[in-house]
């Protein structure tokens, strides 16, 4: 069957992106025919074409433009800052996915969009479903790829929303049940946020009626008003501390919780007493304690969920729905339906439901779910299949081998759910908590006996609370925050970004760094290494009504080298034996030349090959030399075969190689190194990198990869480098010395302060100040972090 040529003329505002290529660009022609004429590109995804009645290089892109160009979006082509991707077939089995539909009628659903380029997708897709008829409310992310779809069922149905999507070139996938943000720790914070920021309000009018004079009743209204404030925060917002500090004590652990909610009750135990009886109370401090202490809280538990949201978004890579053949029929069913040794079809263009077996049929599939690798593969009777991979071309019947929860990319999903409940080591202030909380009562307790004996129990209890004041642990819980946003920042700033201070700091132990090879030390596309210009203008010609991932490959490269793509007649493409057809009047093969490359022929002999492959990225030596000069083994682990890893290692620069090593290998190589007493880092792109992310110490992701690796990832290199890595570990390594230096500092302020106080040289107006210069020592601690990395990088 041969595929369309399509002809449009030129009409309205839209052709004006009909731009041509630069003269010159055409190469010289070795075959005969090959026109050297200037060309336009496709209106729609910018591919060049050579014929001017061409406007677009494919039947998709013209489906694509009408849409667009129906929801009165024109302008969508003016202001974008990059070319739509060319659209795919779309899968035809949405029709079967159960929606939820509410009591006001209007059905909804959560889905994943692949191939959001930029802003101007996010745009033109959010609006396009917007003016769909029927439709409630569309909003997609460009931050997650996620769109959330409400629409009225009797006026459109969910097939025809996703196959609008489909139709613009993007992807989408049905999602599952998210992670939820802890909604009551969300609520405590904002509550303490607003109680502290106006407490704090009135304590300014307080200390300035110190010097100005102020009306005692005045001061009294000021200190009911700051103790109504702070009740909500002392009885309702601090209660996770206390909380933990009692789960702690049943356990015999002590923890920071412990002297925070010391801290707390002392501070509201003594406003309410200095409220009724008089006194100068400090609930000022209370309120921003517990507030900048539930913000940490609130980041910490972001860190957790992400997760489980990365395992929500490689869960929803499996199709929903599954062709099962039973008895002779084949019915569409739900693939959690499916059981082993039930045998199912899969078409072209479609992803596998199960785990399972090839019976019949054949063609290739692209297996990177699982690899990583972007080669396709080629599949007959007797191959295995993973649920997840996308058959490319051809058509399969496989005997399902597992199913549902117990496929691998669900054993996956798995352990990225995991992840979220791995607990967290202590850190030194914890360790430190013990004698912090120990040495403050010691000290307390000593101060107000000594002062009731010779000044009764007002002074002394005033005398007791400043110590417990000048000595509460905001200083020896900053110490570590502060340095650690500066080495946040500091590695940010050079391309890696971190999700917590604890992934960067898990970053200084390290000694062996673990690369992916696909998308981390190489390009991560399957792209044309060599290729003289005219065969691959004719190759481009045969393939650009395929949507092979070879196919996609040489038109890229066609693109790239502005050579516009010819017409082709007469096109015939066959599973597993290539694609042939009519360019510049002479009849043409382009078939399979064995690993690595394809070759194009013609009726003559004439011969001529295309050699395909990944490439390592430009400066991947360099930064696997930089890394190893920090006294780090360097190992690339892959699923490719041994030789092609080989060659790349060596190319890169990475003298240990672990070839052929499934998603679940790569985690158990990693778990192994741990269990041998090395700290791993892990970097990696793809959906299959996953389980070695959620396993390795450190887990990087590289900032084009899929985006469940993002989410799970601890720090994400936002270039297309892995150098931002070597950064990293410098800006960890200046960031832990910064904390010791401000741990140091911040023990040292405590034992003079609260020497001080326990003297009485500290009334509330010198606490005030104390506790802020405590702060400012330690900014200017943490302040030093950006000068090392600075120094090093320069």
């Amino acid at each position: 069957m041969s595929h369309p040529t399509t002809r449009k003329s030129a009409e309205g505002p839209l052709a004006r992106l009909r731009r041509p290529v630069a003269e010159g660009s055409s190469a010289a022609v070795r075959f005969e025919g090959g026109p050297a004429s200037r060309s336009l590109r496709c209106l729609h995804c910018g591919t060049a074409v050579e014929d001017p009645e061409d406007t677009y290089c494919c039947r998709g892109c013209e489906i694509a433009a009408a849409i667009i160009r129906g929801a009165g979006l024109g302008r969508y082509y003016e202001e974008r800052e990059e070319f739509a991707p060319r659209p795919q077939p779309a899968l035809d089995a949405w029709h079967t996915i159960p929606v939820h539909v509410g009591e006001d009628g209007v059905a909804d659903v959560r889905l994943m969009v692949d191939g959001l380029r930029c802003a101007s997708c996010v745009w033109v897709t959010e609006n396009v479903l917007q003016r769909t008829p029927g439709v409630v409310e569309a909003a997609v992310s460009y931050a997650t790829g996620r769109a959330t779809l409400r629409w009225d069922p009797a006026r459109v149905d969910l097939p025809s929303l996703a196959g609008r999507i489909a139709a613009l070139g993007y992807r989408p996938r049905l999602l599952g049940e998210e992670s939820r943000p802890d909604r009551d720790l969300l609520l405590r914070l904002g509550v303490a946020a607003f109680a502290a920021s106006n407490i704090m309000l009135i304590y300014v009018a307080l200390y300035a009626g110190w010097f100005g004079g102020m009306d005692a009743r005045f001061v009294t209204l000021f200190q009911w008003a700051s103790l109504v404030l702070a009740t909500p925060i002392a009885l309702w917002c601090a209660v996770p501390f206390f909380s933990g500090a009692i789960q702690g004590l049943r356990h015999g652990v002590l923890h920071m919780d412990l002297p925070i909610a010391l801290a707390v009750a002392v501070l509201y135990g003594h406003g309410v007493f200095t409220t009724f009886w008089g006194g100068h109370a400090y609930l000022d401090s209370l309120g921003m304690l517990v507030a900048l202490l539930l913000a940490g809280r609130m980041l910490e538990g972001r860190s957790r969920r992400r997760a489980a949201e990365a395992a929500v978004s490689l869960a929803a890579t499996v199709p929903a729905t599954a062709r099962r053949i039973r008895n002779g029929e084949v019915r569409v069913v739900a693939a959690d339906e499916l059981r082993p040794g039930e045998i199912i079809d899969v078409g072209t263009g479609e992803e596998c439901a199960a785990d399972g077996t090839v019976v019949d049929g054949a063609g290739t599939v692209r297996m990177a779910i699982i690899t990583g690798e972007a080669r396709p593969v080629a599949i007959g009777p007797g191959d295995r299949v993973v649920a997840g991979a996308v058959l490319q071309d051809g058509a399969v019947t496989l005997r399902v081998e597992a199913a549902g929860q117990e496929t691998v990319l669900q054993r996956m999903a798995e352990q990225l759910r995991s992840a979220a409940d791995r607990g967290a080591r202590p850190s030194r202030s914890d360790r430190i908590a013990p004698w912090f909380t120990a040495g403050t009562l010691l000290v307390a307790g000593v101060t107000f006996a000594v002062w009731l004996i010779f000044s009764g129990v007002g002074v002394a209890l005033t005398t007791c609370v400043a110590v417990l004041v000048v000595a509460c642990p905001c200083a020896l819980a900053l110490s570590r925050p502060l340095a650690a946003a500066a080495g946040l920042g500091a590695a940010a700033r050079r391309g890696l970004l971190f999700r917590s201070a604890d992934a960067l700091l898990d970053l200084v132990d390290a000694d062996v760094v673990a690369l992916d090879k696909t998308g981390t030390v190489t390009r991560g596309e399957l792209t044309v290494l060599r290729a003289d210009d005219a065969t691959l203008r004719v190759a481009a010609g045969l393939e650009r009504f395929s949507a092979h991932p070879i196919a996609a490959a040489i038109t890229a490269e066609a693109a790239r080298r502005n050579i516009p793509l010819p017409r082709a007649e007469g096109v015939r493409e066959r599973v597993g034996e290539g694609v042939s057809g009519f360019v510049d009047g002479r009849e043409w093969t382009l078939r399979s030349g064995g690993p690595g490359r394809v070759v194009l022929v013609d009726a003559r002999g004439s011969r001529a090959e295309v050699h395909l492959g990944d490439s390592v990225r430009s400066d991947s030596r360099r930064a696997v030399r930089a890394i190893r000069a920090l006294g780090l083994d360097v190992v690339l682990l892959t699923g490719d075969h041994e030789e092609v890893a080989s060659a790349i290692a060596e190319e890169a620069g990475i003298q240990q190689v672990i070839p052929r090593v499934d998603p679940e290998g790569k985690a158990e190589w990693i778990r192994s190194r741990q269990e041998a007493g090395h700290r791993v880092l892990f970097a990696g792109d793809g959906v299959n990198d996953g389980p070695g992310l959620a396993q390795a110490d450190v887990g990087v992701a590289m900032g084009t990869g899929a985006a469940s690796s993002l989410l799970v990832a601890d720090g994400v290199v936002s270039q297309g480098s892995i150098l931002p890595i070597e950064v990293g570990i410098r800006a960890a390594r200046a960031c832990r010395r910064a904390i010791r230096l401000n741990q140091a500092r911040s023990i040292g302020y405590n034992v003079l302060a609260v020497s001080a106080a326990a003297v009485g040289w500290v009334n509330p107006l010198v606490a005030a100040v104390l506790m802020p210069l405590s702060s400012l020592m330690v900014i200017w601690g943490a302040s030093r972090v950006e000068a090392v990395v600075r120094g090093g990088s320069e």
